[in-house]
């Protein structure tokens, strides 16, 4: 997975019940545009490091 700043992620929920969350990635530590990102959350604007999982996918940014 590659992204980069001002791309959105979107991590489906896995199990009944859980919703899906989105965020905009506000830093990529690796040039490559690997993980670990960094993540503000649209539903609580809380920012925090994400590794992204096989349920996880990426909308490039304008």
């Amino acid at each position: 997975m590659k992204a980069k700043v001002g791309d959105t992620i979107v991590v489906e929920g896995t199990h009944v019940g859980d919703h899906r969350r989105i965020g905009v990635i506000t830093a990529v530590p690796h040039e490559d545009g690997s993980p670990p990102y960094t993540v503000r959350w649209e539903d609580d604007q809380h920012e925090g490091i994400l590794y992204p999982g096989p349920d996880t996918h990426i909308k490039t940014g304008a």
